[in-house]
Protein backbone atom coordinates (compact mmCIF):
# COMPACT_ATOMS: atom_id res chain seq x y z
CA UNK A 1 0.00 0.00 0.00
CA UNK A 2 1.33 3.44 -0.96
CA UNK A 3 2.12 6.08 1.64
CA UNK A 4 -0.90 8.23 2.48
CA UNK A 5 -3.43 5.48 1.75
CA UNK A 6 -5.80 4.27 4.48
CA UNK A 7 -6.24 0.69 5.65
CA UNK A 8 -9.52 1.61 7.34
CA UNK A 9 -11.31 4.62 8.80
CA UNK A 10 -12.61 5.38 12.25
CA UNK A 11 -16.19 4.10 12.71
CA UNK A 12 -16.00 1.74 9.70
CA UNK A 13 -18.45 -1.11 10.28
CA UNK A 14 -18.33 -4.74 9.20
CA UNK A 15 -20.60 -5.36 6.23
CA UNK A 16 -19.42 -8.58 4.63
CA UNK A 17 -16.52 -10.97 4.33
CA UNK A 18 -14.23 -8.54 2.49
CA UNK A 19 -15.26 -5.25 4.08
CA UNK A 20 -12.67 -3.02 5.76
CA UNK A 21 -14.63 -3.29 8.97
CA UNK A 22 -13.92 -6.95 9.64
CA UNK A 23 -10.25 -7.51 8.85
CA UNK A 24 -7.08 -7.38 10.93
CA UNK A 25 -3.54 -6.80 9.71
CA UNK A 26 0.03 -7.89 10.44
CA UNK A 27 2.44 -5.22 9.26
CA UNK A 28 5.40 -6.68 7.36
CA UNK A 29 7.06 -3.49 6.06
CA UNK A 30 6.64 0.26 6.59
CA UNK A 31 4.89 2.30 9.28
CA UNK A 32 1.20 2.92 9.95
CA UNK A 33 -0.19 5.83 11.94
CA UNK A 34 -3.34 5.50 14.05
CA UNK A 35 -5.69 8.48 14.49
CA UNK A 36 -8.79 8.78 16.68
CA UNK A 37 -11.03 11.84 16.98
CA UNK A 38 -8.51 13.85 14.99
CA UNK A 39 -5.57 13.02 17.25
CA UNK A 40 -2.55 10.78 16.73
CA UNK A 41 -2.84 7.80 19.09
CA UNK A 42 -0.17 5.33 18.00
CA UNK A 43 2.37 4.06 15.51
CA UNK A 44 2.40 0.53 14.09
CA UNK A 45 5.80 -0.92 13.15
CA UNK A 46 6.80 -4.12 11.30
CA UNK A 47 5.80 -7.19 13.29
CA UNK A 48 2.89 -5.42 15.00
CA UNK A 49 -0.76 -6.34 14.56
CA UNK A 50 -3.52 -3.76 14.19
CA UNK A 51 -7.22 -3.69 13.47
CA UNK A 52 -7.85 -6.84 15.49
CA UNK A 53 -10.20 -5.15 17.98
CA UNK A 54 -13.00 -4.59 15.46
CA UNK A 55 -12.64 -8.11 14.05
CA UNK A 56 -12.76 -9.79 17.46
CA UNK A 57 -15.42 -7.60 19.09
CA UNK A 58 -17.40 -7.22 15.84
CA UNK A 59 -17.57 -3.50 16.52
CA UNK A 60 -16.95 -0.30 14.52
CA UNK A 61 -13.34 0.82 14.13
CA UNK A 62 -12.14 2.89 17.09
CA UNK A 63 -9.43 4.62 15.01
CA UNK A 64 -8.24 5.24 11.45
CA UNK A 65 -5.08 3.57 10.11
CA UNK A 66 -3.00 5.31 7.42
CA UNK A 67 0.23 4.18 5.77
CA UNK A 68 2.91 6.77 6.61
CA UNK A 69 5.21 5.29 3.96
CA UNK A 70 4.84 2.47 1.45
CA UNK A 71 3.65 -0.57 3.43
CA UNK A 72 3.23 -4.29 3.03
CA UNK A 73 0.79 -6.07 5.35
CA UNK A 74 -0.84 -9.44 5.73
CA UNK A 75 -4.65 -9.09 5.84
CA UNK A 76 -6.83 -11.60 7.71
CA UNK A 77 -10.59 -11.88 7.67
CA UNK A 78 -12.57 -14.03 10.11
CA UNK A 79 -12.10 -17.28 8.17
CA UNK A 80 -8.37 -16.73 7.61
CA UNK A 81 -7.97 -15.73 11.25
CA UNK A 82 -9.64 -18.93 12.48
CA UNK A 83 -7.50 -21.02 10.12
CA UNK A 84 -4.34 -19.28 11.37
CA UNK A 85 -5.24 -20.09 14.98
CA UNK A 86 -5.70 -23.79 14.21
CA UNK A 87 -2.53 -24.02 12.14
CA UNK A 88 -0.32 -21.93 14.44
CA UNK A 89 -1.72 -21.78 18.02
CA UNK A 90 1.29 -19.68 19.09
CA UNK A 91 -0.23 -16.88 16.97
CA UNK A 92 -3.09 -16.65 19.50
CA UNK A 93 -0.63 -16.51 22.40
CA UNK A 94 1.29 -13.73 20.63
CA UNK A 95 -1.93 -11.80 20.05
CA UNK A 96 -2.96 -12.28 23.66
CA UNK A 97 0.42 -10.92 24.75
CA UNK A 98 -0.06 -7.78 22.65
CA UNK A 99 -3.62 -7.27 23.87
CA UNK A 100 -2.79 -7.92 27.53
CA UNK A 101 -0.04 -5.30 27.26
CA UNK A 102 -2.61 -2.82 25.89
CA UNK A 103 -5.02 -3.69 28.69
CA UNK A 104 -2.31 -3.15 31.30
CA UNK A 105 -1.44 0.21 29.69
CA UNK A 106 -5.10 1.27 29.86
CA UNK A 107 -5.24 0.26 33.52
CA UNK A 108 -2.05 2.24 34.24
CA UNK A 109 -3.41 5.33 32.44
CA UNK A 110 -6.53 5.18 34.58
CA UNK A 111 -4.43 5.00 37.73
CA UNK A 112 -4.84 1.30 38.43
CA UNK A 113 -7.72 -1.16 38.51
CA UNK A 114 -10.90 0.45 39.81
CA UNK A 115 -12.73 -0.78 42.90
CA UNK A 116 -16.41 -0.07 42.21
CA UNK A 117 -18.99 0.17 45.00
CA UNK A 118 -20.95 -2.71 43.47
CA UNK A 119 -19.07 -5.69 42.07
CA UNK A 120 -20.39 -6.60 38.62
CA UNK A 121 -20.44 -10.13 37.20
CA UNK A 122 -18.11 -10.59 34.25
CA UNK A 123 -19.97 -11.86 31.15
CA UNK A 124 -19.72 -15.57 30.38
CA UNK A 125 -17.33 -16.56 27.58
CA UNK A 126 -18.51 -20.16 27.17
CA UNK A 127 -21.98 -21.73 27.23
CA UNK A 128 -22.93 -25.03 28.92
CA UNK A 129 -22.24 -27.13 25.83
CA UNK A 130 -18.81 -25.56 25.33
CA UNK A 131 -17.99 -26.03 29.02
CA UNK A 132 -18.88 -29.72 28.81
CA UNK A 133 -16.61 -30.14 25.77
CA UNK A 134 -13.73 -28.35 27.54
CA UNK A 135 -14.21 -30.55 30.62
CA UNK A 136 -13.49 -33.58 28.44
CA UNK A 137 -10.10 -32.05 27.57
CA UNK A 138 -9.17 -30.57 30.96
CA UNK A 139 -9.85 -32.42 34.22
CA UNK A 140 -12.17 -30.29 36.40
CA UNK A 141 -11.04 -29.22 39.87
CA UNK A 142 -13.44 -28.79 42.78
CA UNK A 143 -13.08 -25.73 45.00
CA UNK A 144 -15.21 -25.42 48.13
CA UNK A 145 -16.76 -22.12 49.18
CA UNK A 146 -14.21 -19.86 50.87
CA UNK A 147 -11.17 -21.50 49.30
CA UNK A 148 -8.47 -19.17 47.97
CA UNK A 149 -7.78 -19.90 44.29
CA UNK A 150 -5.06 -17.33 43.65
CA UNK A 151 -3.39 -14.53 45.58
CA UNK A 152 -2.44 -11.06 44.37
CA UNK A 153 1.32 -10.85 43.88
CA UNK A 154 1.77 -14.54 43.08
CA UNK A 155 3.21 -15.50 39.70
CA UNK A 156 0.52 -16.49 37.23
CA UNK A 157 0.88 -19.99 35.77
CA UNK A 158 -2.74 -20.93 35.12
CA UNK A 159 -5.83 -19.27 33.75
CA UNK A 160 -9.19 -20.48 35.00
CA UNK A 161 -12.62 -21.17 33.53
CA UNK A 162 -15.56 -21.49 35.92
CA UNK A 163 -17.59 -24.57 34.99
CA UNK A 164 -19.94 -24.32 37.95
CA UNK A 165 -20.27 -21.98 40.93
CA UNK A 166 -19.09 -18.43 41.49
CA UNK A 167 -15.69 -16.81 42.16
CA UNK A 168 -15.04 -13.40 43.72
CA UNK A 169 -12.15 -11.30 42.39
CA UNK A 170 -10.74 -8.81 44.90
CA UNK A 171 -8.08 -6.14 45.26
CA UNK A 172 -6.96 -5.07 48.74
CA UNK A 173 -9.71 -7.24 50.25
CA UNK A 174 -12.45 -5.47 48.26
CA UNK A 175 -14.48 -7.51 45.78
CA UNK A 176 -14.40 -5.82 42.37
CA UNK A 177 -15.87 -8.54 40.17
CA UNK A 178 -17.64 -11.88 40.28
CA UNK A 179 -17.13 -14.72 37.81
CA UNK A 180 -19.97 -17.16 37.20
CA UNK A 181 -20.28 -20.30 35.08
CA UNK A 182 -18.62 -19.81 31.69
CA UNK A 183 -16.47 -16.92 32.92
CA UNK A 184 -12.70 -16.68 32.63
CA UNK A 185 -10.10 -15.17 34.96
CA UNK A 186 -6.33 -15.21 35.47
CA UNK A 187 -5.57 -15.12 31.74
CA UNK A 188 -3.49 -11.92 31.86
CA UNK A 189 -0.82 -13.27 34.20
CA UNK A 190 -0.74 -16.65 32.42
CA UNK A 191 0.17 -14.96 29.15
CA UNK A 192 3.17 -12.95 30.35
CA UNK A 193 4.07 -14.88 33.55
CA UNK A 194 3.58 -11.69 35.54
CA UNK A 195 2.36 -11.28 39.12
CA UNK A 196 -1.33 -11.56 39.80
CA UNK A 197 -2.99 -8.15 40.11
CA UNK A 198 -5.92 -9.53 42.11
CA UNK A 199 -6.94 -12.37 44.39
CA UNK A 200 -9.67 -14.92 43.70
CA UNK A 201 -11.79 -16.82 46.24
CA UNK A 202 -14.56 -19.34 45.61
CA UNK A 203 -17.75 -17.62 46.79
CA UNK A 204 -19.74 -20.83 46.41
CA UNK A 205 -18.80 -24.47 45.88
CA UNK A 206 -17.27 -24.33 42.42
CA UNK A 207 -15.82 -26.47 39.67
CA UNK A 208 -12.91 -24.95 37.76
CA UNK A 209 -10.90 -25.78 34.67
CA UNK A 210 -7.24 -24.87 35.24
CA UNK A 211 -5.43 -24.19 32.00
CA UNK A 212 -1.67 -23.69 31.63
CA UNK A 213 0.12 -22.56 28.48
CA UNK A 214 0.59 -26.02 27.00
CA UNK A 215 -3.11 -26.81 27.56
CA UNK A 216 -4.04 -23.46 26.03
CA UNK A 217 -2.07 -24.11 22.85
CA UNK A 218 -3.39 -27.67 22.54
CA UNK A 219 -6.98 -26.47 22.90
CA UNK A 220 -6.53 -23.78 20.25
CA UNK A 221 -5.03 -26.31 17.84
CA UNK A 222 -8.02 -28.62 18.21
CA UNK A 223 -10.62 -25.87 18.76
CA UNK A 224 -9.63 -22.55 17.09
CA UNK A 225 -12.91 -21.04 18.29
CA UNK A 226 -11.67 -21.49 21.88
CA UNK A 227 -8.77 -19.12 21.21
CA UNK A 228 -11.03 -16.68 19.37
CA UNK A 229 -13.41 -16.59 22.35
CA UNK A 230 -10.60 -15.80 24.82
CA UNK A 231 -9.20 -13.09 22.54
CA UNK A 232 -12.68 -11.64 22.06
CA UNK A 233 -13.27 -11.25 25.79
CA UNK A 234 -9.93 -9.44 26.21
CA UNK A 235 -10.78 -7.16 23.27
CA UNK A 236 -14.12 -6.31 24.86
CA UNK A 237 -12.41 -5.45 28.18
CA UNK A 238 -10.00 -3.15 26.37
CA UNK A 239 -12.84 -1.42 24.51
CA UNK A 240 -14.86 -1.00 27.70
CA UNK A 241 -11.91 0.68 29.43
CA UNK A 242 -11.30 2.96 26.44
Amino acid sequence: MAGGKTFFNENDKASGLFSKGDRMYLLLEGEVGLMAKGQFVGLVRPGDIFGEMALLAKAPRAASAMAKVACKALSLGEKEFSAALGKTPEFALMMMGVMVQRLRQNIARKGGMSTPDTAAERPAVFNKKELAELAREIEPLSSSAGKVIMNAGATGIFMYIVQEGRVAISINDKVIERIGAGGVFGEMAMVDNSSRSASAVAEADSTLLMIKRDDFLALIKSKPEFGASILRTIAERIRSMA
